[in-house]
């Protein structure tokens, strides 16, 4: 699965050097801006789902999931520990489980 290769690829890059991988740049600002470089791509997914520009959603979404992976891997949450969240959660409705927090 790509979701799966892309993190995988996030993980492996946590050590990489940081002029050679872009990724590894980003995780070697730390936690904070990798959260801060997500929030910028959220809020451009915002504006184009706003506009309706379908092209510009797709790959404005395909940064948010990139940079949302990278956020996770920077507080060493994996791909697998949200899925097995989205896991626990399946088959509950939304207002149950929010009002269960």
């Amino acid at each position: 699965m790509t979701l799966e290769r892309l993190a995988s690829t996030i993980a492996a890059r946590k050590g990489a050097d940081p002029e050679t991988s872009w990724t590894a740049k980003l995780l070697a600002k730390g936690p904070e801006k990798c959260a801060e470089k997500f929030g910028e791509e959220a809020v451009e997914a915002i504006i184009e789902a706003v506009k309706g520009d379908r092209a510009r959603l797709t790959s404005e979404a395909a940064d948010v999931i990139y940079h949302l992976l990278v956020m996770l891997a920077a507080r060493d949450v994996t791909l697998q520990d949200v899925l097995k969240e989205l896991e626990r959660r399946e088959g509950t409705s939304g207002i149950a489980e929010k009002a269960g927090r």
